[in-house]
């Protein structure tokens, strides 16, 4: 009963379409982010060059994810994804350009990123707030854990593959593999029957655009959740120096750093298909802080590590952590905001998750070229454990949730309306 119940989902169309389409958007980007993080070590050596990736990505992330947001609200989503994924192969054909003109200057990777990151900017709002089209919404919750685990089954199997192709054929066959999956996945989202139209008939404004942070402002389970994941993962991200733990701490090749990137999501991975088959249950709120606890644990095991074996299972377990989290607030995200707003919460949301991974990339790679790359992950962690301590007594309402489902129908202060404003979001 259990395995019908969390396989329901398949039956409709265009949601297996969607997973498929991501399933290949997702292994695009892991693959090609193996060979860039490679190639910019490779080419200078520097952890600070390794921070500028996660920053080129950040900047115009932040710049553009509202309005990104306020695009998904008004215009079919659909069409956004394509268009975004037509941009991300682009990027992705340019990478190839990048390794078969022999280019050294990495300055020519930082400006393809920055396209990438306002490609994403858009992408990720549309992204969020299409799912609740795909299903009805009592099977909203499981299409959420559905779709967490094809984002780790990529994740897990696209750095591998890529560590692997990169040993294998260099940059240039990761490149042209990231390149086919985003033509692929460009097909797969014009194949989906779903139209989303407008959902929201608001004047384009300064006040619309930033709508969703007055809502998420005004939800105090939401902006607890949210701001939660932001700095645990801000400060306890390692991922920016996994080239630098690959090649100078643990004494390996691309093949280890394709396995270092892929444990976390081989540990998410398995928490998702766990969740998919019986939900979190009670004390979600209780669970959620443990999680982000056990995540930042286990990040300061990886970074005190000199094996390649624990390093790999601390990794995993530090994904696995990171999922309950992601699971618990995604769910209050989708479940506890209207129609005509989940483009824009959206965005805030995916703001939050580029700051937590790209910027903190940007803080691990800066703090790493002052303190060595052991120091910058042991602060990292121990600064993601002082921040589960202080959310926990901040936000009382988020540590006593019970069942997802009850504590995002609980009422709560509508946002107040926003004034009028003629004034002109990977």
């Amino acid at each position: 009963m259990a395995n019908a119940l969390s396989t329901s989902v398949f039956r409709h169309r265009d949601f297996r379409l969607y997973q498929i389409a991501r399933l290949c958007a997702v292994l695009a980007v892991q693959i090609e982010s193996v060979a860039i993080g490679w190639q910019v070590y490779e080419l200078t050596g520097s952890a600070l060059a390794l921070g500028y990736t996660g920053l080129a990505q950040f900047v115009p992330f932040l710049a553009f994810s509202l309005l990104g947001g306020q695009v998904a609200d008004r215009f079919d989503r659909r069409r956004i994804l394509a268009i975004c994924q037509g941009v991300m192969l682009v990027c992705s054909l340019l990478l190839l350009s990048f390794t078969l003109g022999h280019v050294t200057d990495v300055r020519f990777v930082y400006g393809v990123l920055v396209l990438f990151g306002t490609a994403r900017a858009f992408y990720a709002p549309a992204g969020s707030a299409l799912t609740p089209y795909l299903v009805p919404p009592e099977e909203l919750t499981r299409a959420v854990a559905v779709n967490s685990t094809t984002w780790q089954v990529a994740t897990i199997a696209g750095p591998a593959v890529g560590g692997l192709l990169y040993g294998w054929l260099g940059g240039k066959g990761v490149y042209i593999a990231s390149a086919s999956l985003c033509a692929l996945t460009v097909g797969w989202i014009l194949s989906l029957k779903v139209r989303t139209g407008s959902a929201s008939r608001e004047p384009i404004s300064f006040a619309t655009l930033v709508a969703g942070l007055r809502f998420v402002r005004q939800k105090r389970l939401l902006l607890g959740s949210l701001t939660l994941d932001l700095f645990a993962v801000l400060l306890g991200g390692a991922v920016a120096l996994l080239p630098i733990y690959a090649r100078d701490v643990l004494h390996t090749g691309p093949w280890g750093l394709g396995l270092l990137r892929s444990a976390p999501a081989a540990g998410a991975a398995v928490v998702a298909v766990l969740l998919a088959f019986r939900p979190l249950g009670g004390h979600a709120g209780w669970k959620m802080f443990g999680a982000v606890a056990v995540f930042g644990t286990a990040t300061l095991v990886f970074g005190l590590s000199t094996s390649l074996p624990l390093s790999l299972v601390a990794l995993a377990i530090g994904g696995a952590a990171d999922m309950v989290s992601v699971v618990v607030r995604h769910t209050l995200e989708l479940v506890s905001t209207p129609d005509d707003m989940r483009g824009r919460v959206g965005a805030v949301n995916m703001m939050c998750i580029g700051a937590s991974n790209e910027l903190g990339e940007f803080r691990a790679g800066s703090l790493a070229e002052a303190l060595g790359a052991v120091h910058a992950v042991v602060i990292g962690a121990v600064g993601t454990l002082v921040v589960v301590g202080l959310w926990a007594w901040l936000f009382p309402e988020l540590r006593n949730v019970d069942r997802l489902e009850s504590a995002a129908h609980r009422p709560t202060p509508e946002p107040e309306p926003a004034p009028a404003d003629s004034a002109p979001s990977v």
